[in-house]
């Protein structure tokens, strides 16, 4: 699998017109690429910006943007505030204030929708009948340094292979039986993105390797229900302060 950056120009809080990177930045896109795009210019373009001045306090903002609260710590001398948004556990409703130019960027507005327009309108610009699209996040995993990529919202593929009824190499049958493939793809692009000042908010995936293209809406098949989720008592255990149901 090929990995491509896209370098564009800076992108400017509190709101900017990306179509021309859209219409011009891009190189010629190819049948079953993946076209995976950071959730930060997804969110300027939306206005999703809120001035630093304006917030007297950020626990308030992330409160009002996150769908449960789990916990605060302190990190660094400062307050850290774990949270769940759009089905993703991710610190501070996913606001990041760097790269924003003395502005809170908030997570986009209905991300899957934005993907799913975004991947139909490149396929009409590019006259293609396999293409995805992948806007995608940063996060820590528990127990470990640094921060990891990971899908917000995604159309145009198949987000897990099923082993369903395969054997492993010992023809043992498989416990394991789904591969998150939009994360592990999410990772990989995150990666070639950077997380700097590297102004290659987009990265092509080309000849991705066992991916499935569809024309079908698959966000929801990513979701695991909450009775069979391995990691749900970590999360019951913890207070929910929020007025939404973690559920």
């Amino acid at each position: 699998m090929e990995i491509i950056p896209v370098r564009t120009r800076k992108i400017h809080p509190p709101k900017d017109d990306i179509r021309d990177i859209f219409e011009h930045s891009f190189p010629k896109l190819l049948e079953r690429d993946i076209v995976v795009i950071t959730s930060k210019i997804i969110a300027i373009a939306q206005g999703r910006c809120v001035p630093f001045d304006e917030v007297d306090e950020e626990a308030q903002l992330i409160h009002n943007e996150a769908d449960a609260i789990l916990s605060t710590m302190i990190y660094q001398g400062k307050p850290l505030t774990l949270t769940l948004k759009d089905h993703v556990l991710i610190p501070s409703a996913g606001i990041d204030r760097s790269n924003g130019n003395n502005y809170f960027i908030l997570w986009p507005h209905q991300p899957q929708k934005e993907a799913r327009e975004l991947c139909t309108f490149l396929k009409q610009q590019h006259q293609l009948k396999q293409l995805a699209v992948i806007i995608t996040d940063s996060r820590p995993l528990p127990m470990r340094k640094g921060t990891l990529g990971i899908s917000i919202g995604f159309y145009g593929l198949e987000p897990y292979r099923s082993y369903f009824g395969q054997s492993d190499v010992f023809g043992q049958p498989l416990q394991m039986t789904r591969a998150n493939i939009v994360d592990a793809l999410a990772a990989i692009a995150v990666m070639g993105m950077g997380e700097g000042a590297e102004q290659t908010p987009i990265v092509i995936l080309r000849d991705p390797i066992g991916v499935e293209f569809t024309d079908r809406e698959t966000y929801h098949k990513l979701f695991m229900p909450a009775d069979e989720d391995i990691y749900r008592p970590l999360i019951d255990c913890v207070q929910n302060s929020r007025h939404h149901a973690i559920d």
